[in-house]
């Protein structure tokens, strides 16, 4: 025993009386491994946050406003492969080291907090969210139970209350999750269990041919969420739209009742409320009309066009989704609320949503507990494991206020239009149509088309504009632009309007870019041939 202990000093003046504690010299060993005391650095690990932090303060949230800064440093993959240091070796590598690292990953990536970056249906910083996430990354917790979880909880069940209000109902149920897609996802699961609540336990076998209607317009996730739930793609009916991208009510209805004399069985439409490429809002109170008379499941997805219920001016758009069973709303989209904050609202108050996901696990969910497990809200989740992604959301909509969410969305679309008005007066641009949201989609006409008579020859040379642009721009790092086919138009641009970090300046500079990079093409042709 002597050689575990080590004698310290005299204890309250008694010389003879000696305090026996554990030496630090006698290591605990199990299988090896010493067991004696933490093995991480904490001094070293602290200090490297607190730089990192520095660093990040220095090269994202200082220059996130800053518009000569790149929006991206372009290399080609191979050669980013190699700047990067991608490999993974035996030791670890220096805190000096990884700082570089952290710097190159930096440098390389997009910069979406940009002001000159309008590549996605997101954008922006938002300094609010941000702080939420630092905070959520560093207490990394996991939203399923109180006792694990109790702020971020009732912060999400506060939230989400909050939103149920917005689109109208007077109660509801809801749930945050990784993104839009899984929205729908979790829509379309619940309408199926409530019209056939065996699938849970029997599955698929004895069902009818199950069917869901949605936009031709829709997101590409509803024909993955049929995949996936076994439901069969061919199985999504997607009815024609207007000239404007919205859902047509008398051709939908018209679907409804052929697929009931073919022996099917509809049981859900998902409207569109904002589509991707036009940012066009289906009819929702036509379509809910229908939905009522053939008693099925009305579905919004409101992913992208959801945020427009925050403001008194616009909220318009979506008109009738209060008679709506569910709604699919992305605040990380419009609101900035940081990737990915999305939830799924359901009118149904009766704890459908847990019945239908509900595996009532007794190592997590036990109905003994000493506080109210009501609150123990993770059993109507998919998922085991959940970000708190409803704190990020709170903490903005606590620092602006209802009004300052409000002008948020207010400016996005005023902006838009000034960009609108621009491409008018402008010689080579054009519009596809007149946008009711903040989707902007147009053509450039390079001087070289002009002249020339719209036919075969002029779409196929002025579908190869958008992306020849798309690839200077994005080397030259000056802004982000997407562009895309569709439905029988050629290549164009589409340019959202998202951050508050955005001006009138930047959108006169878009165009005057698009101009500018066309011209350098034009330059550099001549430049090669004189030579």
């Amino acid at each position: 025993m002597s050689g575990d202990w080590d004698r310290q000093g005299p204890v309250d003046g008694d010389t003879d009386q000696q305090e026996m504690i554990p030496s630090k010299k006698s290591a605990v060993l199990v299988d090896g491994v010493v067991l004696n005391g933490p093995t991480t650095d904490a001094k070293a690990g602290e200090k490297f946050v607190e730089e990192a932090c520095r660093l990040i303060m220095e090269e994202v949230v200082l220059k996130a406003t800053d518009v000569n800064e790149k929006v991206c440093e372009w290399r080609p993959p191979e050669q980013l492969k190699q700047l990067l240091d991608l490999e993974m070796r035996d030791s670890g590598e220096p805190p000096h080291r990884l700082l570089e690292l952290c710097r190159d990953v930096i440098r390389y990536s997009v910069k979406t907090n940009h002001p000159r970056f309008f590549n996605q249906l997101y954008a922006g910083l938002d300094y609010y969210s941000l702080v939420a996430r630092f905070m959520t990354e560093a207490l990394n917790p996991s939203v399923y139970t109180y006792e694990v979880s109790p702020v971020f909880l009732l912060v999400e069940e506060a939230v989400l209350k909050k939103m149920i209000e917005f689109i109208g109902w007077k109660e509801g149920d809801g749930i945050f999750n990784p993104g839009g897609s899984v929205s729908n996802m979790y829509a379309i699961n619940l309408a199926r269990y409530k019209y056939h609540p065996d699938i849970k336990e029997k599955g698929l076998f004895g069902l009818p041919r199950l069917i869901l209607f949605t936009s031709a317009e829709c997101h590409y996730s509803m024909k993955k969420a049929a995949s996936f739930l076994g439901i069969g793609t061919e199985n999504v009916c997607f009815v024609e739209t207007d000239g404007r991208g919205k859902m047509i009510p008398e051709e939908l209805e018209k679907k409804v009742c052929q697929a009931r004399k073919e022996g099917a069985a509809p049981f859900l439409v998902c409207a569109t409320s904002g589509t991707t490429v036009l940012g066009a809002f289906d009819p929702l109170d036509e379509i809910a009309d229908i939905c009522e008379r053939h008693s099925l499941w009305l579905h919004v997805d409101a992913s992208w066009g959801g945020s427009a219920l925050m403001s008194r001016k616009h909220r318009k758009l979506l008109h009738g989704i209060h008679r709506a069973d569910s709604v699919a709303w992305n605040p990380h989209k419009m609101l900035m609320a940081g990737i990915q904050c999305c939830a799924l609202l359901v009118k149904d108050n009766s704890d459908l949503l847990k019945e239908c996901y509900s595996a009532k696990a007794s190592y997590l969910f036990q109905q003994d507990k000493f506080y109210d497990v009501s609150y123990d809200t993770g059993d109507k989740s998919i998922q085991c494991s959940r970000r708190p992604d409803a704190f990020k959301f709170w903490m903005t909509w606590k620092a602006l206020g209802t009004l300052g969410l409000e002008e948020r969305v207010n400016r996005a679309l005023a902006l838009s239009r000034y960009l609108v008005d621009e491409i008018k007066k402008r010689e080579g641009f054009k519009l596809l149509m007149e946008p009711e949201y903040a989707n902007i989609c147009f053509w450039y006409i390079p001087p070289s088309l002009r002249e020339m008579e719209e036919g075969p020859e002029y779409w196929a040379k002025l579908n190869l504009v958008a992306p020849a642009i798309k690839e200077r721009m994005m080397k030259k790092g000056s802004l982000m632009l997407g562009y895309q086919p569709h439905r029988g138009k050629v290549n164009f641009f589409r340019q959202v309007v998202i951050s508050p970090q955005v001006s009138r300046e930047d959108m006169d500079f878009l165009l005057d870019e698009i101009d500018l990079l066309e011209y350098e093409k034009r330059a550099t042709i001549l430049r090669l041939y004189k030579s």
